[in-house]
């Protein structure tokens, strides 16, 4: 293939644009004085117009202030989309910690809602109790469909022999100070208590917080744990 200079190239270049040129001129210089006028005023127009929107300096700052201001207007829509989203996103790991820390809550005191109560569960939360073995008092605050403990207690609490005690249901005391059986709270399965009738005296330091007086059956729930326990 024959190589082309640049010279030669300028003189092609030269030689293809005279065509147009010339029926251009010959357009142009084919009509009569006001035609010519006319198209020479468009021309010009036409080049202000150019110059103007192409060639100022100022034109260029307007349209670069006018795509930053869209630019930043840009911005501040996916940053404020990505804030929600991560506070969207935050808040849904928040509610599964949450949730999965409940789940984990052990010794019946999980705040999941006990509704309905399975007829199998003989006791109330509020109810005086005496544990059939060691004697002491107290009184329940919560209690569970059956053994809600660490995998190694249970291993530990329950022998082989007792197995089938893991799967009654198991209730959360607050064990009476007057005892002084030395242990402020007990986690006992159903078949180790016995519910004690018309003895209010219960003395331990979160009673309050739990109850809010005795009705002459069982101590009264505060609101909280009475929707924790709703038919008890």
């Amino acid at each position: 293939m024959p190589h082309i200079s640049a010279a030669a190239a300028l003189q092609i270049c030269m030689l293809l644009s005279a065509l147009p040129a010339q029926y251009i001129i010959s357009q142009w210089y084919g009509t009569d004085s006001a035609q010519r006028i006319q198209r020479t005023e468009r021309i010009i127009a036409s080049w202000s117009s150019f110059t103007k929107s192409c060639l100022s300096l100022d034109a260029w700052a307007d349209r670069l202030k006018l795509w930053l201001s869209k630019a930043r207007t840009c911005l501040n829509i996916v940053l404020l989309i990505l804030h929600f989203r991560s506070w969207y996103d935050g808040e849904k790991q928040a509610e599964s910690g949450d949730n999965e820390a409940e789940n984990h809550l052990h010794f019946a005191e999980s705040t999941h809602i006990r509704s309905p109560k399975p007829e199998y569960i003989q006791f109330s939360v509020g109810q005086v109790i005496v544990h059939k073995r060691f004697g002491y008092s107290g009184v329940i605050v919560g209690w569970d469909v059956k053994a809600n403990t660490p995998e190694g207690r249970l291993q530990h609490q329950y022998p082989p022999s007792n197995q089938d005690l893991k799967d009654t249901p198991h209730y959360r005391i607050l064990i009476n100070k007057a005892n002084g059986f030395g242990k402020s709270t007990a986690y006992i399965p159903e078949e180790e208590i016995t519910v004690i009738m018309g003895l209010e005296v219960v003395h331990h330091p979160d009673m309050k917080a739990y109850f809010s007086g005795y009705d002459g059956s069982k101590y009264i729930m505060q609101p909280w744990l009475k929707k924790i326990y709703p038919h008890d």
